[in-house]
């Protein structure tokens, strides 16, 4: 055992919310110490693979478009979360986003001009030029200049109290701990115990990391979970990618400008129920649910170029029975789907900037908006797997960002940020970029209330 190492402010994690902890404690004097699990070349988590975060304003900015007010932002996340939330975390959380643009470019955060296209965000997101690997990189040059001492490879093994203890025999002691070390979401055998077998067949996106093993040993001290442990933001990938790591690339757009097929050949969901921020979140958890937790997207040459690529190519055909065999489906039954489909679909006026009138009628399901005929070869289809970013089972914080214990009374001098408990505000459903407002907002408020605890 090698001598335990002492800080004001332990910070577990090396993401987007772990670095914003540690940098706001740093700033209010305190030392800090960040225990990264993963080697230096892939530090930063899950945050690595982001592009934006999602944020209110009051009026157009260098960056942003038009306004985008707190009580718009609370109802969509009350919207795609079926009214359920913590509203005071929520509210919290909305109003601090304001404040983030101008943080993050005092530590060398760089934000590109407003997106336009399918996307939808150029209102509401802030996309961060480089992405969120530069992100992470702007962040860890400032820990440097700023004193901060980061742990690589620093895989825990248990926590108690205040300490950490590392593998193989290293104890890091604290005046304080900030949890940010994500959700469960990398490890398969936890992930079985929520979906069963049907989590061999999930893909995650994510850093291979992200094990859970901070989160189980604070739920086996006594912190008071929230959220469900099958309840995760999870999208529909490409079913060639790999098993981890993945990251945004492997993400399909299309599903909105086509019709989505299981192994039976048939619809199963409305793939246009609302702008694709909004919903693609909710693709993963529906894949999940079908038949080997397999799906298929198709589209037809008039919408072929309309979404973001993945990096993968599609598999094309002349014609729908082809098609279809070459996705390993039933030819006869995919044609007839299509030909109900076609069938089914009324005119409007098609535009992907609003939730058109372009609807079928007389299916179930229906297609709410930007239904089209899938009439016009040649055709693609993309296979589909649920592809998990992170878990919303985690750890119920008070405003402070203090873990709660199971009889209602604060741990000392611990606190979580990040996803590890983004359950508290999210219960079902995910919009593009809050999980970086998460991280950012609680992340900053753990490492000031941290900091102020070990004073």
């Amino acid at each position: 055992m090698t001598a335990a190492r002492e800080y004001d402010v332990v910070v577990v994690g090396g993401g987007n919310a772990a670095l914003c902890a540690a940098l706001t404690a740093r700033e209010a004097g305190a030392s800090v110490v960040v225990l990264e699990r993963a080697p230096r070349e892939f530090r930063g988590g899950n945050s690595r693979h982001t592009r934006n975060l999602r944020c209110a304003h009051d009026a157009p900015t260098a960056m942003l478009t038009g306004s985008y007010s707190e009580d718009e932002f609370y109802a969509d996340l009350l919207r795609v979360n079926a009214n359920e939330t913590d509203e005071s975390l929520a509210r919290l959380l909305i109003c601090r986003s304001k404040t983030c643009t101008e943080w993050m470019s005092k530590y060398g955060v760089r934000f590109q001009s407003a997106l336009r296209g399918t996307l939808h965000l150029s209102r509401t997101n802030l996309f961060f030029l480089g992405g969120g690997k530069a992100l992470m990189n702007a962040y860890y040059a400032a820990a440097e200049r700023m004193g901060i001492e980061v742990l690589y490879d620093a895989e825990v093994v248990d926590v108690r109290d205040c300490s950490v203890r590392l593998k193989p025999d290293q104890i890091i002691k604290g005046k304080t701990l900030v949890l940010a070390s994500g959700g469960f979401e990398s490890n398969l055998a936890w992930l079985k115990e929520a979906w069963g077998d049907a989590a061999d067949n999930f893909i995650v996106r994510g850093t291979p990391y992200n094990t859970g093993v901070p989160l189980r040993a604070l739920l086996d001290a006594g912190a008071q979970p929230i959220g469900d442990p099958r309840a995760c933001h999870a999208i529909a990938v490409d079913a060639r990618a790999p098993k981890f790591d993945g990251g945004i690339v492997t993400r399909l757009d299309c599903i909105p400008l086509g019709i989505v097929l299981n192994q039976l050949g048939e619809r199963f969901a409305d793939e246009g129920e609302d702008l694709w921020p909004k919903r693609y979140a909710s693709w993963g958890t529906l894949v999940a649910r079908q038949p080997g937790q397999v799906a298929y997207s198709l589209v037809d040459a008039k919408t072929a170029n309309l979404f973001m690529p993945s990096v993968f190519p599609p598999i094309v055909a002349n014609t729908i029975p082809e098609l279809a065999v070459q996705l390993g489906l039933p030819a006869n039954r995919v044609s007839d789907t299509v030909a109900r489909f076609n069938d089914a679909v009324r005119p409007g006026a098609f535009d992907l900037e609003v939730l058109d009138d372009c609807h079928t009628r007389g299916l179930t399901p229906e297609k709410s908006h930007w239904a089209q005929r899938l009439d016009a070869p040649p055709y693609w289809g993309y296979p589909l797997r649920p592809g998990i970013t992170f878990t919303y089972l985690g750890l119920r914080v008070d405003e402070t960002m203090r873990v709660m214990r199971t009889d209602g009374a604060p741990m000392q001098n611990v606190y979580a940020a990040g996803e590890i408990m983004s359950g508290n505000v999210l219960r079902r459903g995910y919009i593009a970029g809050i999980g970086m407002t998460i991280g950012t907002v609680f992340g900053r408020i753990a490492g000031e209330s941290a900091a102020r605890a070990a004073r």
